[in-house]
Order: structure tokens, then C-alpha cells, then sequence
């Protein structure tokens, strides 16, 4: 089985319709597949209606998340959507996106870059709207060449020129709203160095403790020692190793099931979540 656990749509920064996605993701001879979108699940109902048959979706999202300043990403698997306190929590963070990009907007043209909130909506679309999109807006004016090249001190990344804060969750109340709504959290990609601080081995064991089912390990953000690093210390601390490719269709350079996911370890999952079940294809034609 090949799975790819932690994909993203147009419901928040991917270029793909959820529909779109879950075609390309059995074209490409994945067995299963998660929707992982942004504080969102938006997509999900357009992506099980589309899927194809002898593909598998996960249902999920990714929470924001900031520990000491740091920013950090959960992967929730199979919640209960509907579940009250996580719901609202997904749409606190979600409804603080907009008057954030909107204060990246206005310190952009500080800076005399020519930047619209009209520009940044328009890529955006019905997705929620995030750094990426105004990451996307820089590459249209000529700012920077790539959207990996915005994330740096001189424009969006953490604590950059041009960085604004917007509500997160703190990641033990994540674990517990995830837990709570029946579902499975993963700490996405926590050795990702490339796009600022990271969290502390010592504060992942103390996740751990507090219920944190699994750590991705196998991420295009990763190099090699960083991963054996991580596996070690999911080997100590109990937790689950899940592999990814971060799919955002054209924004980034990372292809579905570039890294995938061990099927005892998705087996394992599937058993821990009672707050939904995954999808199996059954020929969607939308």
C-alpha cells in the first residue's frame, strides 16, 4: 500500500480542487490519501464525492499551532467535524487569517511593494487565506522568484519584516480538542529548520505524555540525519512515524507520495480514531 498522509487543497493553500487532488492522488498509484487543509474541512465533501474507486481518503486538517513563540503544525486525523470545541476552535484560528494577511498587506506597501488585499484574495479563492497566498502575490509582482523564497527574515517568515500573528492553539490544547473530537494527532513536520525555530525534543516528550499519537518523520523538509534523529526519538517516546509529502499542488515543488507512510502504522491509526472512519472510492465523478 502506498499512503500519503498529509495533502492540502484549494479549501485553504493548494492549488488543486479537492476533487482534482483525489484523481491526481489514485493517477499516481496512492492507495490512500489524506485531506489536510488548513484549520479547515471544507474540502472534504467535494473530495469524497469525487473519489475514485480503489482510492482511500482520510479526513483531517492541519491546526495551527504556537508553542513559546514558536509556530508549529498539527495534523488532526479522523475527528468528529462536527465535534463543538474543535469546530470552534478551527474557526477562531480560520476567521483571524483574513485581518492577518490584511496586516501583511499594509506593512508590504510600507516597504513600497505594490501588493493588493484584491491580489491576495483573488489567489486565495474560496481557500482560507494564509502566508502562502501573499507569498504567491510577491512572486506575481517580480518580489521574489519562488514562494519558498518569501519565507525569510526579510519578508513572511516568523518574526520577519513583514510577519504578523494570528490567533494559534497552544499545541497541549490541540492534542486535547483532537483527542476530545475522537481523532489522532500528529505533530507535522517538527524538525523543519528551514522555516525557523523548532520545538524542543523536551517539549515533544511532554506532548507525548499529554496524548500526541505520532510525530511526521518522513517529510521533503527533513534531511537525512534530521530524520533518523526524529525516528530515534519516536522509537523513546512511543510515538507513531508517519511519512508525507505536504502536497499544495503547484506552490511547492513536493509531488504526491514523494514520502509516504508505513500500512501498520496507518492501520494503527484507523484504530485509535473512533471520531470518523476513512473513505474507501467508490467512483466519484464530480
Amino acid at each position: 500500500m502506498r499512503i500519503d498522509l498529509h495533502t492540502h487543497s484549494t479549501a485553504s493553500d493548494g492549488t488543486d480542487a479537492p476533487a482534482e487532488l483525489v484523481r491526481k492522488a489514485a493517477a499516481t498509484g496512492l492507495d490512500v490519501v489524506a485531506l489536510t487543509d488548513h484549520d479547515t474541512t471544507r474540502g472534504h465533501a467535494e473530495a469524497i464525492a469525487a473519489l475514485p474507486e480503489g482510492l482511500t481518503l482520510v479526513t483531517g486538517a492541519e491546526l495551527s499551532c504556537r508553542l513559546d513563540g514558536i509556530g508549529m503544525h498539527m495534523l488532526a486525523y479522523l475527528f468528529d467535524a462536527d465535534e463543538p470545541a474543535l469546530l470552534a476552535e478551527r474557526e477562531l484560528v480560520r476567521d483571524d487569517r483574513v485581518p492577518r494577511a490584511q496586516g501583511m498587506i499594509a506593512k508590504l506597501r510600507e516597504l513600497g511593494v505594490p501588493v493588493t488585499w484584491e491580489q491576495v484574495a483573488r489567489i486565495a479563492g474560496d481557500g482560507s487565506v494564509g502566508r502562502p497566498h501573499v507569498a504567491s502575490a510577491l512572486v506575481e509582482l517580480g518580489v521574489v522568484p519562488t514562494v519558498s523564497d518569501a519565507f525569510t527574515q526579510d519578508w513572511l517568515a516568523d518574526g520577519g519584516r513583514v510577519f504578523v500573528e494570528k490567533h494559534e492553539t497552544d499545541p497541549f490544547e490541540a492534542i486535547r480538542l483532537i483527542k476530545g473530537a475522537g481523532g489522532v494527532a500528529v505533530f507535522a513536520h517538527p524538525g523543519a529548520s528551514k522555516r525557523g525555530r523548532t520545538v524542543p525534543e523536551a517539549a515533544i516528550a511532554e506532548m507525548a505524555v499529554a496524548g500526541l499519537d505520532g510525530i511526521e518523520v518522513d517529510h521533503m523538509d527533513h534531511d537525512a540525519d534530521t530524520r533518523a534523529r526524529l525516528r530515534g526519538l519516536a522509537k523513546e517516546l512511543g510515538l507513531l512515524v508517519t511519512g508525507s509529502s505536504d502536497y499544495h499542488g503547484s506552490r511547492k515543488t513536493c509531488v504526491l507520495g514523494e514520502y509516504t507512510t508505513d500500512p501498520e502504522v496507518y492501520g494503527e491509526i484507523t484504530r485509535r480514531a473512533f471520531g470518523a472512519f476513512p473513505v474507501p472510492g467508490a467512483g466519484g465523478a464530480v
